[in-house]
């Protein structure tokens, strides 16, 4: 008889793997089922959307630089028509536009080629983590912090409701947020009208053992992205009133708002 503990983790976490190379597919697929998990591999696009009509997965990992119809592309025709699937893409040393119009596309993460298993096992641990996938996060856990409320939060007549993971604006319409952007909007939530260095949003985000350049403008474009769904004018347009995120020059952001929590 199979260990029940051990066949419930691989009937609950599925990942899709989809990359041209089969070698790489195989060694990803193979480390990643025994770790525990349920693993579907594709070759391109057209079998990724075959294996998303069967079942949907909990998480996708998706090579970039691909043949035909690229990863990128491919995300983009996701989050057409699935903005809740997490995504990490796989991207090639030194690709840094590449990494980051993935972002601007509602990725969720990316790891960067050549990698180590256990930096890809690590990365999907905590993106599924944060996204709520799982519940019993393993000891890497570097997501953010598991002290906030059960419900909702109220802001500036907006609420993000934490059970149903839906942002509602001021006048009751639902507005969708990507993984990414749910994320960060929790984080300044979680931490109101106090001044979050860059670095530390990073390690909420993507955790204190990624290696990140100064130079690195990930965070910028997902603090653009979530914004534009908050209606925020950021710090560029001074005759409007509709700042919730504060740009603080040399230290990194701070949310305005006063929150309350339910």
């Amino acid at each position: 008889m199979p260990d029940t503990e051990s066949a419930h983790q691989k009937t609950t976490l599925s990942l899709l793997v989809v990359d041209d190379d089969q070698d790489i597919r195989d060694l990803m697929a193979d480390y990643l089922r025994q770790h525990g998990f349920q693993v579907r591999v594709a070759d391109g696009g057209d079998a990724m959307f075959a294996c998303l009509e069967e079942e949907k997965p909990d998480l996708i990992v998706l090579d970039i630089m691909m043949p035909g119809e690229d990863g990128l592309s491919l995300c983009r025709r996701l989050r057409s028509m699935d903005g809740s699937t997490p995504v990490i893409f796989l991207t090639a040393l030194g690709d840094t536009a590449d990494r980051v119009v993935g972002l601007e596309l509602g990725a969720d993460d990316y790891v960067v080629k050549p990698f180590q298993p256990r930096e890809l096992l690590a990365r999907i641990r905590a993106v599924l983590r944060r996204a709520g996938r799982v519940s019993d996060a393993p000891a890497e856990t570097s997501g953010v912090s598991s002290g906030r409320p059960e419900k909702a939060y109220h802001f500036s007549g907006w609420t993000l409701d934490l059970s149903a993971r839906h942002l509602i604006a001021p006048g009751g319409m639902v507005v969708n947020l990507s993984g990414a952007e749910y994320r960060l909007l929790t984080i300044f939530l979680e931490h109101p009208q106090k001044v979050l260095s860059r670095d530390f949003i990073q390690d909420e985000l993507q955790g204190q053992e990624t290696d990140r350049s100064p130079f690195d403008r990930s965070l910028d474009v997902q603090v653009c992205r979530l914004r534009a769904r908050l209606r925020d004018t950021g710090d560029g347009d001074k005759g409007r009133e509709n700042k919730l995120i504060k740009t603080v020059r040399g230290d990194g952001y701070v949310f305005t708002s006063a929150i309350t929590a339910e």
